[in-house]
Formats: C-alpha cells, structure tokens, sequence
C-alpha cells in the first residue's frame, strides 16, 4: 500500500503528517524538477475544515495518480513508488500550484 508523506500543514487531507484522501494526483506534465509538480489534491483547511477520514478504505491514500510523463515512476499515469512526500515551497499553501512532489524524478 502507497504511503504520501505530507508536509502541506494546511493541507485538509493532512493527519500527523500522513495523506488521507481517497486518493491524490499528482500533476505537471512536462516538469524537469520537483518545483515543477503539484498536488492537485490539495485543499486548503481553511476552507474545507478536516477531511481526514478516507471513505474508501480505514486508513491513508492508497492511490497516486501521476500526470508528470516526465517522471521516472510514471507507470501508466500511476506513481510506481510505495512512499512519496509532497511538500509546500511557501509556509502555508493557499492553491495546490504552491505544492510539488518531492519524490520527483525526471527521466
């Protein structure tokens, strides 16, 4: 079972750290570097309160959807990866542009 590490503090999805959306996708078609990607998933707290409480399954996201066909671990447009991390390169992100997956690779 995928694990999504979060660093995204404001992210609803967000649980100590772990994702627990149904499921996230990740995007950036044409990205050379991490800064590149986004979380398309992400929900900012503030407006939509906690959403951790996944309703396909007892526990975390399970299902990476990758849109970046200039990853590494694209497998047919799912991460191929057990464990990523995304992250937010400002404090506190207010639109998913402001995240990125850091587990990035390109090709």
């Amino acid at each position: 079972m995928a694990r999504i590490g979060c660093n995204v503090i404001n992210c609803s999805h967000n649980d100590s750290g772990i994702c627990y959306a149904n499921k996230i996708s990740v995007n950036g078609k044409k990205a050379r570097t991490s800064n590149h990607t986004c979380c398309s998933s992400f929900l900012d707290q503030s407006t939509y309160s906690t959403l951790t409480n996944n309703t396909n399954n007892d526990g975390p996201c399970n299902i990476i959807g990758c849109n970046v066909k200039t990853c590494a671990y694209n497998a047919g447009n799912i991460c191929a990866l057990n464990d990523i991390a995304v992250t937010s390169n400002v404090g506190r992100a207010n639109l998913y542009s402001e995240t990125y997956c850091s587990s990035f690779k390109c090709k």
